[in-house]
């Protein structure tokens, strides 16, 4: 039972680690906290995103510790919501222009004359997946 115990504790402790290297490796190696101020043409508040980025995974990561509720209005999660979307959104863009994702993947495809359509397919597809997902299940 205490080897058990014992053990739970080292997979979690490596689980942690090995994600928390991953996300660390994915900021500091793509270089997504630079390219999203560029983005936004705010590049004088870079610590900003850092720190944000920064207490956002702390406080994350111990919420997912403990159950709560904020009982909040439903009116007031809709802000929230969209602000939660927009940073997700702005942290996947830069992402896709440190990777160049797109013209990668239209040449392969071969459909470069219609990137912009294949963008819009993507955002359309993840958008209508996230409803389903909310609204269903």
């Amino acid at each position: 039972m205490v080897i058990e115990a014992i053990l739970i504790m080292f997979i979690g402790l490596g689980g942690g680690l090995a994600v928390g290297s991953g996300f660390v490796a994915f900021l500091t190696v793509l270089g997504i906290a630079p390219r999203m101020t560029q983005l936004t043409k705010t590049e004088k508040s870079i610590r900003v995103y850092e720190g944000a980025i920064i207490i956002g995974a702390q406080v994350g990561t111990w919420a997912s510790f403990y159950s709560f509720s904020l009982h909040l209005p439903s009116l007031l999660l809709i802000p929230i919501g969209l602000a939660s979307g927009m940073f997700i959104g702005m942290l996947a863009a830069a992402l896709t222009e440190v990777l160049n994702v797109f013209p990668l993947l239209a040449k392969r495809v071969g459909v470069t004359d219609k990137i912009i359509l294949l963008m819009m397919a993507i955002v359309l597809g993840k958008m209508i997946g996230s409803l389903i997902q909310w609204i269903y299940l």
